[in-house]
């Protein structure tokens, strides 16, 4: 897991009171977004890493790739340039047939007289599911206080998160909520999500356990960031643990993935591929 980068804000501990614990979750709720819709407002770069481990928990295998994300109005022309793989930048002719063949495929989409009343209809779509998603976080989870801590210099109210036995999940957000516990922490001042750490306490299996099987005890984090002093969004997700592929293929694996470069997007900065770095 990530190294937490967490001290006690004061030397022996923070005596401050903590807030009230109902107020604070309305508090936090109202903030509570996904990574997902605040992406769409920013191109950014990401680096993957996968390492594959043996039995013994040492490194087999070793890949990366580095791509520059460029989101889109439209649905599924969101474009992921690859500009580097296994720490080896690509050359120009490979980017170019890249960024032809996203060219070809978004030129090839007929003008909608009504794209504009179905972009509103899917954002409002987009809205209610993201708004489902929080219900379930509140609705699954029993959320209590575990203190305050720092991290990067900014004070955090630590909470815990654990499943309710007796609350039926719904859905496979609500099948994934409900075989993970962990800690989280928010921003005192921002009320913003800072970080999460989760442990699977349950065996989680997608496609009827076919298509896979992630193991009790694998663990997944997320870090964010406070970007340009006005946003927080993602910096770090990472995932450790074993799994079982098309019930055959078992593996052991630790994949990191890394966020940065943020820049506001507009409709100039969806064609130019050419993302120009903002303060982090």
């Amino acid at each position: 897991m990530l190294s937490s980068g967490a001290a006690l804000a004061q030397e022996g501990g923070d005596s401050r009171p903590l807030p009230e614990l109902a107020p604070f979750l309305q508090e936090v709720r109202a903030r509570l977004h996904s990574d997902e819709a605040l992406l769409n407002q920013y191109t950014f770069t990401e680096r993957h890493t996968e390492r594959e481990l043996d039995g013994r928990g040492a490194v087999k295998k070793v890949k990366s790739e580095t791509y520059e994300v460029y989101p889109s109005l439209e649905p599924g022309h969101t474009y992921r340039r690859l500009v580097e793989r296994d720490g080896r930048t690509l050359d120009a002719q490979s980017l170019a047939e890249q960024d032809r063949r996203h060219e070809k495929k978004t030129g090839e989409s007929n003008p909608d007289p009504a794209s504009e009343e179905k972009r509103a209809a899917r954002l409002a779509q987009a809205r209610r599911k993201e708004e489902a998603g929080v219900e379930q976080v509140f609705r699954i989870y029993d959320i209590a206080f575990a203190g305050r801590e720092t991290l990067d210099g900014r004070s955090t109210i630590v909470l815990t998160f654990r499943p309710r036995p007796q609350v039926e999940p719904g859905g496979r957000t609500g099948k994934v909520l409900k075989a993970l516990e962990g800690r989280a922490w928010i921003d005192e001042e921002d009320r913003q999500l800072v970080r999460v750490d989760a442990e699977l306490v349950d065996n989680l299996s997608f496609g009827l356990g076919i298509l896979a099987r992630l193991k009790k005890g694998s663990r997944a984090s997320l870090v964010r960031r406070k970007v340009n002093g006005e946003i927080w969004l993602p910096a770090q997700a990472r995932f450790s643990g074993s799994a079982r592929l098309l019930l055959f293929k078992g593996l052991r694996m630790d994949a990191l993935s890394e966020y940065a470069d943020y820049r506001k997007f507009t409709v100039a900065s969806s064609s130019d591929f050419r993302p120009e770095p903002q303060p982090r």
